[in-house]
């Protein structure tokens, strides 16, 4: 079962890692768009920031700690289990 849901997490940030990155990439080309006076779609990523890409880098930080979590525990516990035998 814990081998299912750390599977399932890291895919989830799998994907979002590349949402992050196209977020930054995006974000990148707009600002200098930008400062060229050259329409790249910085007001719609602006839009964006809040709704999608802000939300992203939080889960990717949770989803990052979690895994850690996960695995720390599991450790844990394995190690106990090896100590008693």
């Amino acid at each position: 079962m814990k081998e299912q849901i750390v599977t399932w997490i890291n895919r989830i940030l799998i994907a979002d890692v590349f949402l992050v990155l196209f977020g930054f990439i995006w974000f990148a080309i707009a600002v200098i768009g930008r400062y060229l006076n050259i329409p790249l779609g910085f007001e719609l990523w602006y839009r964006l920031w809040q709704p999608v890409f802000n939300p992203a880098i939080g889960i990717l930080f949770l989803g990052a700690f979690a895994t850690w979590l996960i695995n720390k525990i599991s450790r844990q516990f394995g190690s106990d289990s090896t100590m008693d035998n």
